[in-house]
């Protein structure tokens, strides 16, 4: 935090100046994107102070939250230790490619350390967050179902505020501060945006480390709770007899809070980037029409912030709410935040004076309308107040097998609305960003690649209530599980039931919504990574290096066109560079996939075997006499995680690096593409097919076909125990394979470029 604000203050008052010299004008209206972000982070300190004045309730409620949150910091701080070896590593080869090999620029190193650094902090304060809320969250539904929903929803936007206020913050004096140097330069708003593009590199790599390891955490001791627990000795969930139930709690938190929080944290950024990169490039040529394209998804992101405080405050509901009663309540936020957006983002672009404001504008209500249509078809597959969950609820009547065989099903038909939308989204933004110019020649496809990027802005303009909607899920489950440790009421629990059930389905919406912003910010980090390449291509013109095409001409990237670099690669489907690169891609997700739950599965094992022999071993237990040793299941998981994350991480790193060096820039590209494609897709199918095992076991729960105990329940335990990885573990980490696998080839194309 010092940093950046010291930046500020040195260079803030010569920045103006700074500009004129490049006679370039910034507009006033820039500054909104620094004073949005304070006052983000700001009213994230006020939710917190304020749900720190709620009452932890009973000695037994407060012991087993401080037990939770020991056990989160504790794995938290192994992790970041583990993730500190890995960024010196990779920030060491940076240096030497940036400072001995001269294939990088100077500043990647340092960028790619702040983007780690901050999106680890969105891990850290939304976890301490989640740790302190639920069992406030427990305390109040003693007492009103109304105050249960806003302690956690209000908790959880203490994490969507943190992202957003911290992610522009970052942006804001990066971009302050590389103006401050690069001005007079020729090229100098490409070569500042594309800088800045690499921090999100650093973003990505802790946010797959905080996905992978967290999501390994959790799903290891919440396997491992059910199966011993629900299935073979018949007891509750969270039962305090359980040993593994307070590191399933701990889990929760570590994977669904600090996982997601740094993976919509790099999602958010690289989003704002690329976009600024494409608008740098797209109108190189329109003097300061150039610089309002590269502000405008920050501005349009800033006022994000202001709407998106306005929809949380809107969240409430009365008491006996239905499931239904519940998503209305936290559609009217998000729906009323995003119709808020779309409406500023007209003024905004109309005020900037945009290029075709009018068509850029509707780009961004198309990547908006996307969200929305994502997030309610998620919510269709996944809440048991819909047909595709019951119909999974009813087939537990058969046994486990026909709930899993229902369950993959549905996931699998539950792509089919969220990639037609992806699909439409696409068409339409570049479509209306180029003025559905069909012609192809390099403006058209500049411009409407600008769209695609914008549209993603506008996806995720709103995170600060979106990421809310995520994060509450599980603190609603810590509660749950409080509520049921500390021997609460009926009353209670039932009603810690519902906000659970809810948090299950908005976990899934918020999962949708990720990996849909993750393919538009994919795809425009592909037009960002041709700009790379270029820029790293001039570098070695200017050295003296020359480039020959296949017709034996020479080759000026200084002044050729997307298209013509994709001749000069020959980037087409003939090329078998391409083919291979996409297969690699498509390989590379299943791979990632098969890894982490294998991961799952191992560490699962582990689990079970503990717990087990805890009952085995230690008499009283299920009597209630004795006291589990939860410690030692927390130590498995934490071990566990530790151990597993590394490969798949480490391997998402080094196979964009391999494809490279070995086939090139075609072949990256077709890497990209492949990735893309099955990583989308496979991210959507596992996140709902998880999260609708899991509200099918709820809704047995809630007393359908023979309730808690009985064969339909353990049948929908088994399913959800397999979709646990699925929606917690494997789905959700691919949305930040896909995008690192594009900042990976982002930051090394100076490296393969050299190679060319």
């Amino acid at each position: 935090m010092i940093q950046p604000v010291i930046i500020f203050i040195i260079f803030a008052n010569n920045l103006n100046k700074n500009f004129k010299h490049n006679t370039m004008n910034i507009p006033f209206i820039f500054w909104l994107v620094p004073v949005a972000s304070v006052v983000a982070l700001s009213m994230a300190w006020y939710f917190f102070q304020s749900m720190m004045k709620y009452d932890e309730g009973t000695p037994r409620m407060r012991e087993i939250a401080q037990h939770v949150r020991r056990g989160a910091m504790a794995y938290l701080k192994q992790q970041y230790t583990v993730v500190l070896y890995v960024f010196i590593a990779l920030a060491i080869l940076f240096a030497f490619m940036a400072y001995v090999l001269k294939i990088q620029n100077p500043w990647v190193p340092v960028a790619f350390l702040t983007g780690g650094l901050f999106s680890g902090l969105c891990g850290f304060f939304g976890m301490k967050t989640a740790t302190y809320a639920s069992g406030r969250t427990a305390n109040a539904a003693r007492k009103s179902l109304n105050q249960g929903l806003q302690i956690a929803f209000r908790s959880g936007a203490v994490m969507g505020l943190v992202v957003v206020g911290l992610g522009l913050l970052d942006i804001a004096m990066w971009f302050i501060l590389l103006t401050y140097l690069y001005h007079g330069s020729n090229m100098a708003l490409v070569t500042v945006t594309t800088t800045m593009l690499t921090f999100g590199m650093g973003a990505s790599t802790q946010a797959l480390f905080a996905r992978v390891g967290g999501g390994i955490y959790t799903k290891a001791a919440d396997v491992g709770a059910d199966l011993v627990g629900k299935v073979e000795q018949d007891i509750p969930e969270d039962d305090p007899r359980n040993p593994a139930t307070i590191a399933d709690n701990v889990g929760d938190n570590v994977g669904d809070v600090a996982g997601m929080g740094a993976d919509l944290y790099e999602s958010y950024c690289g989003s704002i980037l690329s976009t600024a990169a494409l608008g740098a490039t797209a109108f190189v040529a329109s003097g300061d029409m150039q610089l309002k394209a590269v502000v405008a998804p920050m501005i349009i992101a800033a006022v994000g912030i202001f709407l998106s405080l306005i929809g949380i405050f809107l969240v409430r509901t009365k008491e006996e709410a239905t499931m239904k009663d519940l998503l209305k309540s936290l559609s009217l936020g998000t729906n009323v935040a995003a119709v808020l957006i779309a409406i500023a983002t007209f003024l905004i672009l109309y005020f900037l004076g945009i290029t075709n404001w009018l068509g850029v504008s509707f780009s961004v209500v198309t990547g908006l309308a996307a969200g929305v249509i994502i997030g309610q078809a998620t919510e269709y597959y996944t809440s048991h107040s819909y047909k595709p969950t019951k119909e999974i609820a009813v087939s537990s009547q058969t046994g486990a097998a026909t709930v899993i065989i229902k369950g993959i099903g549905t996931g699998m038909i539950s792509t089919c609305i969220p990639v037609v939308t992806i699909s439409v989204a696409i068409m339409l933004s570049y479509l209306c960003a180029n003025g559905f110019d069909m012609s192809m020649n390099a403006d058209s496809i500049s411009r409407g690649l600008y769209g695609i990027g914008i549209a993603a802005v506008g996806m995720l303009s709103t995170l600060g209530i979106t990421l809310a909607t995520d994060a509450y899920g599980p603190i609603a489950d810590n509660a749950g599980g409080n509520a049921e440790m500390s021997n609460l009421g009926e009353e209670v629990r039932e009603r810690t039931d519902a906000l659970d059930a809810l948090g299950n389905t908005t976990a899934a919406t918020g999962k949708g919504f990720a990996i849909g912003s993750a393919a538009l910010t994919a795809l425009a980090l592909l037009a960002s990574y041709i700009e790379e390449v270029k820029i790293a291509m001039v570098r070695m013109v200017e050295d003296g290096h020359q480039f020959v095409n296949a017709a034996g001409n020479v080759f000026n990237p200084m002044n050729a066109t997307m298209s013509d670099f994709m001749d000069f690669f020959q980037v087409n489907v003939m090329n078998p560079r391409v083919l291979v690169g996409a297969f690699i891609g498509a390989m590379a997700a299943y791979l990632f996939c098969g890894l982490t739950m294998g991961a799952v599965g191992r560490a699962a094992g582990a689990m079970v075997d503990e717990v087990r022999r805890q009952f085995r071993e230690i008499k009283g237990i299920l009597e209630g006499k004795a006291t589990p040793d939860y410690g030692r299941c927390v130590e498995i998981s934490t071990k566990s995680a530790q151990h597993e994350m590394i490969l798949p991480s480490l391997l998402a790193i080094a196979i964009p690096i391999v494809v490279g060096i070995i086939l090139g820039v075609a072949g990256v590209l077709g890497l990209l593409v492949g990735g893309l494609a099955a990583g989308f897709t496979l991210a959507i199918f596992m996140a709902n097919a998880g999260g609708a095992w899991d509200n099918a076991k709820k809704m047995v729960e809630e007393g359908n076909f023979g309730g808690k105990g009985s064969a339909c329940h353990k049948a929908t335990v088994v399913g959800d125990t397999v979709g646990d990885p699925f929606k917690d573990t494997s789905g959700p980490s691919l949305n930040i394979l896909i995008k690192l696998m594009s900042m990976v080839s982002i930051v090394m194309a100076g490296l393969t470029a050299a190679l060319i």
